[in-house]
């Protein structure tokens, strides 16, 4: 995975996460929207995310790697 430190991090837009109210699940890449999944999924598992929750974040990760799979 691409390493995204504090500071690059702090920089990005507030729309490059897939919960951005929160500025939580970075998906400025594909790979970090790859793990945004993953990560969504283990939070739900938990019971830490309603399940609301988890539906917008995946949509917004799924469609950021679909975007990015057409450029």
């Amino acid at each position: 995975m691409t390493k995204l430190t504090a500071a690059a991090r702090n920089k990005l837009k507030t729309s490059e996460f897939a919960e951005p109210s929160k500025r939580k699940y970075p998906i400025n890449d594909a790979t970090h929207a790859r793990n945004a999944l993953a990560r969504v999924s283990q939070q739900l598992n938990k019971g830490t995310i309603s399940e609301a929750e988890a539906l917008k974040i995946k949509k917004k990760a799924r469609a950021k790697i679909d975007k990015l799979k057409k450029q």
